[in-house]
């Protein structure tokens, strides 16, 4: 999430488990993860949590985030930042319906979409 905050901006909270009513329940080893990551940019709202059920963490190809960006500078920084160390899958480039739309797996094997759609004045 602090990569996220990198790239995008906005305001990230984060509660470890040790933070939380849960601590007492909790294994030691537990303590310092996130129970709960909030990364609000305007009325963009990401969240995540460090909890996942056995057999652990499954990642898979069948979801991608889709960020929808409000100028041509923000969307080529945006595409910057999240595809560096990861993959960029699909260059950002105008479209037959008049967005810029770009794609990539950033670094911890997220997909991403990113667009952009000049308002017509």
């Amino acid at each position: 999430m602090t990569f996220y905050k990198k790239c995008l901006g906005g305001k990230l909270e984060l509660q470890t488990i040790s933070e939380s009513p849960l601590a007492t329940n909790m294994p030691q080893k537990m303590k310092d993860c996130i129970l709960h990551a909030t990364l609000t940019i305007n009325k963009l709202v990401l969240m995540g949590s460090d909890m996942v059920p056995q057999p652990g963490l499954i990642k898979g190809n069948a979801v991608s985030l889709m960020l929808d960006c409000k100028s041509e500078e923000e969307i080529k920084d945006y595409y910057k930042k999240l595809s560096a160390d990861g993959q960029a899958t699909h260059p950002l480039e105008k479209t037959f319906f008049g967005s810029t739309l770009g794609g990539l797996t950033d670094k911890f094997g997220n997909h991403w979409l990113l667009h952009f759609k000049k308002n017509k004045k």
